[in-house]
């Protein structure tokens, strides 16, 4: 383990932050960052580069911040981390603290949950995908499960013959709202109904305790319209002599990395051809500067219209019904950094520089979607000594013309030299890890967990 303690009088490191697309910062991070550069570059001394560190008590700040929303509207309610969003076990053992559950898509992200401590009845599996051993873990370990389609129900029916003992498998039903027709997950009405109506013939097998919708974006407004469309088939599950106690609504509450204004005027002034080294602007991004916050959205979407004059707040109550999340992203806002050493720049054609740095784009994945983090990165400076500013690309290690971490030009007050580094704030939601690989059989990037009880006195351990 290592620690940091009280800096030293003299610092050799200087910390710039950029002007531009500055990152919202953590407290506790900000202030180690700033006060304790040294011991940042130790740590990528030690560890390699790049290196993520994560912060588990902004885990459990996020966590706490949206069940403060669901309790001020007094719904039932229940938070499944959706574990995709990062690797980290950490993570999975600050959703045990903060006493929520975990989605899982996988059986290995299953064992990782059990592993960190999260009770089995408090996982829910809503991958589409799930395998007979997958059905099999989830019965045993008492788990919530997804039923993605007719096909997924037969596989699930099979998989309880399995059992040494009569089991009861929890099932939600996996809905395709209407706005989602080409979506190859889900059922429609015909199906859901349908499988309504097989779970009134096998009551031994089945316990039915809701449904399930998950839609891509993250406006509000689409969850209340497929929220509301759900709600027809919690009537028609009450008429068929089922009890249908939940609603799961997935995930995408959006978070905001930097401030609105300041990402508007970026979009409006600077997001051209003529500020990414390759001439071409990205389709499409994560919206970097939301003008809403993952708390906001909630009470948004609580306060929204399910039918004249009745909230999806107070339908949830007067039905006594279980609003259930699966916050991915939200939940590790500003619970990770990643630090990049700098080995080189280089002077291209057209007065263009490539700073190179030991990691790829593997680690931070936004240009493997075509798209950009539109995060700039804090340097670190190896020495007081100011050098002339540049404007530069962001390049990783690899034999791969397009291994770039970033095509856009970011500008820099003082020109990143070998040894230096370069901070991303707020990695940790698929991110860091999602594409992380041995390519050139380089090891795969270490990761950190960092505690902190008081100003000055950090603690970093390995996170398995």
């Amino acid at each position: 383990m290592s620690r940091a303690n009280k800096p030293a009088t003299e610092q050799p490191y200087k910390v710039h932050h950029p002007e531009m697309l500055t990152p919202l910062i953590d407290p506790v991070i900000s202030t180690f960052i700033n006060k304790f550069p040294s011991t940042l570059a130790d740590l990528v001394e030690q560890y390699g580069s790049p290196l993520n560190v994560v912060w588990p008590h902004a885990f459990e700040m996020n966590t706490q911040a949206l069940l403060t929303v669901l309790k001020q509207y007094n719904v039932a309610h229940a938070l499944f981390y959706g574990a995709k969003a990062n690797k980290s076990q950490s993570m999975l053992g600050a959703a045990a603290n903060s006493a929520i559950g975990v989605d899982v898509s996988s059986i290995h992200e299953l064992h990782a949950a059990l592993r960190a401590g999260v009770s089995g009845t408090k996982i829910c599996a809503t991958g589409p995908a799930k395998t007979a051993v997958f059905h099999q873990a989830l019965i045993s370990a008492g788990s919530l499960i997804c039923v993605d389609s007719l096909e997924e129900f037969d596989h699930l029916h099979d998989a309880l013959a399995t059992q040494e003992a009569p089991t009861k498998a929890r099932v939600l039903l996996r809905y395709r709202p209407k706005s989602s027709q080409k979506s190859r997950f889900g059922m429609g009405a015909e199906d859901l109904l349908d499988c309504l109506q097989r779970l009134t013939r096998q009551p031994e097998c089945f316990h039915l305790e809701g449904f399930h919708f998950h839609l891509g974006g993250y406006g509000f407004e689409s969850r209340a319209q497929a929220f509301r469309e759900v709600t027809g088939f919690i009537e028609a599950a009450r008429e068929m002599g089922l009890n249908p106690q939940m609603i799961d609504i997935g995930g995408g509450l959006p978070i905001r990395y930097v401030e609105p204004q300041a990402y508007a005027r970026f979009l409006q002034n600077d997001n051209n051809p003529s500020h990414y080294y390759n001439h071409k602007v990205p389709a499409s991004y994560y919206p970097y500067g939301s003008e809403l916050t993952a708390t906001q959205w909630l009470t948004l979407l609580l306060e929204a219209e399910h039918s004249h004059g009745l909230s999806i707040a107070n339908y949830l109550k007067t039905q006594q019904i279980t609003l259930a999340l699966e916050p991915g992203r939200s939940l590790v806002n500003q619970a990770a950094i990643s630090i990049f050493r700098v080995t080189r720049s280089k002077q291209l054609a057209d007065n263009k520089t490539v700073i190179f740095v030991e990691g790829s784009s593997f680690s931070a994945c936004e240009t493997w979607f075509a798209s950009e983090y539109l995060i700039d990165p804090i340097l670190v400076s190896s020495t007081h000594q100011p050098h002339p500013p540049i404007q530069a690309y962001i390049a990783g290690h690899s034999c791969l013309d397009d291994d770039v971490i970033t095509h856009r030009l970011i500008n820099f007050a003082t020109a990143p030299h070998a040894g230096d580094l370069l901070i991303y704030i707020n990695t940790a939601g698929y991110q860091m890890d999602l594409l992380e690989n041995e390519f050139h059989r380089h090891p795969l990037p270490r990761r950190l967990t960092a505690t902190c009880c008081t100003e000055g006195n950090y603690a970093f351990s390995p996170d398995y």
